[in-house]
């Protein structure tokens, strides 16, 4: 399985086989209107892929991402040179962690250890365009919970964590770099309405869908209300007519919510419970909730 470079909070990776296993053997398009970190495109064959995000950060990441395919030295070299600019932690090649640091500090040393220069590299990125991809990609992998979020100001404000640039962070940008080599991609930035208003659809495409949860808890699900829950489900009532294949995760049960449009609507389609990895933004924790998948297919 291939890991998302992204990161993404509650992303489908750890159960991203169990979710595959209901999709279409064979799919010519596979498209995603709320794409993410990526980890679903990322492990599944289809012939091209059409990936879209409201988050125009995250696209942007993606984008720049994926410029560096096949200069992957580039990449590490400019990414390397800003995390010892602003003498961050680099785990993957060296432990520099002070040992007096790791013993005052036995789980959080990281934290401590970065929390100065990371605050120095935030505040030069907020400072500037804002649209440096290469210090962005930076930030998030050593912010809290590898989170992107901006004040109304437009300003990245997610705090330090307790993690680096480490061999997990390597590892799943080779795999990205090397994945997306073979993978006709065409990425997008617009909202879900605008995305299937002005999308034409052929026999073999196959529509995944991840939106933001109408019951928990997150950055992006801030972005989401009744109402978008509804025009969104109109819409799949709309591609269910044309015969187009759709497979949605949502939440219908967490922390006592109930997610009662879904649940009503789900009872048209196939549904399947699924055994997800839901983490709070706020916290670490996991929680109790009840996750499904909805398709308007029959598994083949």
């Amino acid at each position: 399985m291939v890991r998302s470079p992204l990161f993404y909070v509650g992303d489908k990776y750890k159960i991203i086989n169990e979710i595959k296993y209901y999709f279409p053997k064979n799919i010519d398009r596979f498209i995603e209107p709320f794409v993410g970190g990526g980890s679903v495109y990322l492990n599944v064959n289809a012939k091209e892929y059409l990936l879209n995000d409201i988050d125009n950060y995250v696209i942007g990441l993606h984008n720049f991402l994926s410029s560096y395919i096949g200069k992957e030295n580039d990449f590490f070299k400019l990414i390397f040179s800003i995390i010892r600019k602003y003498k961050l932690s680099l785990s993957y090649e060296k432990d520099t962690i002070p040992s007096e640091l790791k013993q005052k500090y036995k789980k959080t040393y990281f934290a401590h250890f970065n929390k100065e220069s990371f605050g120095n590299l935030k505040n030069h990125y907020n400072n500037s365009t804002k649209r440096n991809f290469a210090e962005l990609y930076v930030l998030l992998i050593y912010s809290f919970n590898r989170m992107l979020r901006f004040n109304s100001k437009g300003d990245y404000n997610v705090p330090v964590g307790n993690v680096d640039f480490n061999g997990n962070v390597y590892d799943a940008l080779i795999n990205y770099f090397r994945v997306n080599e073979t993978k006709k991609t065409v990425k997008l930035n617009k909202d879900f309405e605008i995305f299937f208003n002005e999308l034409d659809y052929s026999k073999n495409d196959f529509i995944y869908l991840d939106p933001p949860y109408l019951i928990t808890f997150s950055e992006y699900n801030k972005l989401w209300n009744e109402q978008t829950e509804k025009k969104l489900l109109q819409k799949l009532d709309s591609l269910n007519s044309k015969n187009v294949k759709f497979a949605i995760s949502n939440v219908i049960d967490y922390k006592g919510k109930k997610n009662l449009i879904f649940s009503k609507w789900s009872k048209k389609y196939n549904t399947y419970n699924i055994k997800s990895n839901y983490i709070s933004f706020r916290d670490n924790s996991i929680k109790k909730f009840t996750e499904i998948l909805v398709t308007n297919y029959e598994k083949s």
